[in-house]
């Protein structure tokens, strides 16, 4: 079992990510990460940017994000994944979600034609869950079927421990459930609740952080993201706090 590699999304940076990317991956190198994930690129000279931001720098780019909706178009899945692949990246998270069990059916589908694309330019395929996908439709659990539906070996699973918690589960059970399924997992904090959108650095809010990372190294992930998607403090700050947490953990 090798020791994962910690990354940030830069997500908690905000419009600063666009404007000053190298500015900020310079924040992250200093926090002690060892990579980050992007969101979705737009363009080969998006890509460009992103490589010119990141020379001299010992960062790695481990993937970007992507909507579900843009895995349904061929060419989409296609360009996104090679824009990954040339900026040395292995991974594409999507996100998304269907209000009826059909849906999620015929998402399953998409995300599998999907990540036989991906994984013909080199990239894995990672559906990233929020709370809504553990809402039952039908007695079922959408997250649990779609994981069913899927070929694990064509569509991963990145979890994002937060809003496992949110969504009424244990997010340490669920990383035990699919383990080698979940190359990246997005480890987030909060308040959870009536408080859901209160994210904090990690240890400062209601997710057993400590079990979900015990769970992790036992899944022998590549990745561990840490993931604030807002923040009252300086970004920087913030950041810091959440690598000095996973430090005292022993990653």
């Amino acid at each position: 079992m090798g020791r994962p590699r910690v990354g940030v999304q830069l997500i908690i940076f905000g419009e600063r990510a666009t404007t000053d990317l190298r500015g900020v991956l310079a924040d992250v190198e200093a926090a002690g990460y060892d990579g980050f994930e992007g969101g979705a690129l737009a363009s080969p000279a998006d890509a460009e940017s992103v490589r010119q931001a990141m020379e001299g720098r010992s960062l790695a780019f481990l993937g970007g994000h992507s909507g579900i909706d843009q895995m349904a178009n061929p060419d989409e899945v296609e360009r996104h994944a090679g824009l990954v692949a040339a900026l040395g990246g292995r991974y594409l998270m999507v996100s998304g979600g269907h209000d009826t069990l059909d849906g999620y059916r015929r998402g399953a589908e998409m995300l599998d034609r999907a990540g036989e694309r991906c994984r013909r330019a080199g990239v894995a395929l990672c559906y990233h869950n929020h709370a809504w996908e553990f809402k039952r439709l039908e007695g079922q659990v959408p997250i649990h079927l779609l994981a069913e539906l899927t070929d694990p070996q064509l569509v991963k699973l990145c979890p994002d421990i937060y809003w496992v918690h949110v969504g009424g589960e244990d997010p340490a059970a669920f990383l035990t459930r699919y383990g080698r399924r979940c190359p990246c997992i997005h480890f987030k904090d909060g308040l959870g609740g009536d408080q859901a959108r209160d994210f904090r650095e990690l240890g400062r809010g209601k997710v057993d952080v400590a079990a979900a990372l015990d769970a992790a190294l036992k899944c022998d992930a590549d990745w561990i993201i840490v993931e604030q998607d807002e923040t009252e403090r300086d970004p920087a700050e913030s950041c810091r706090i959440s690598r000095e947490y996973l430090k005292s953990l022993g990653v």
